[in-house]
């Protein structure tokens, strides 16, 4: 079962390991990433950060474990690099996280093209319309490195794209 969504360009840290993870019940985590799943060194200290247990996947294999994971007894994070793929796998792909509506985005880094919506929180208009189509099916989009530091949900940034 899913117990957590997450977007965060670092993938697999320190936050989600020792915060995100003492939270809400964890006891894996699913990365979706087709750079990360095949190539080993990432692969590798990915699994090697945390003592949980840790799959790193293209998207093709998340197709093809994604409703074992989803019923399976044990929690599992959900987790992929950025809005865009998370928005494939839950609208585009029609995933549904059992019962989890809330999309954290955590950090995603400046770049060219990216507005600042908060502390090493940025995001591109391609990733504004990945926001906005998660939001238009229900989920709450909710930005925050970690709750305590949460600058709020999408309906507050969305004006900053033109939507």
């Amino acid at each position: 079962m899913i117990t957590f969504v997450r977007v965060d360009d670092r993938i697999i840290h320190g936050q989600i390991v020792t915060r995100w993870a003492k939270e809400f019940p964890c006891d894996g985590i699913v990365a979706i990433n087709d750079k990360a799943a095949t190539t080993p060194v990432l692969k590798q200290s990915f699994v090697a950060s945390t003592d949980k247990k840790v799959f790193i996947w293209t998207n093709a294999e998340w197709d093809a474990k994604k409703q074992k994971v989803l019923e399976s007894d044990k929690n599992y994070f959900l987790i992929t690099k950025n809005p865009v793929d998370m928005a494939k796998i839950l609208v585009d792909d029609g995933f549904v996280p059992g019962n989890v509506k809330r999309v954290v985005i955590g950090p995603a880094n400046d770049r060219p093209g990216a507005i600042k919506l908060g502390q090493n929180q940025s995001i591109t208009p391609e990733e504004a319309e990945a926001c906005e189509k998660m939001t238009n099916a229900g989920y709450d989009v909710y930005f925050a490195l970690l709750e305590e530091t949460a600058i709020g949900s999408w309906p507050k940034f969305r004006s900053k794209f033109g939507y």
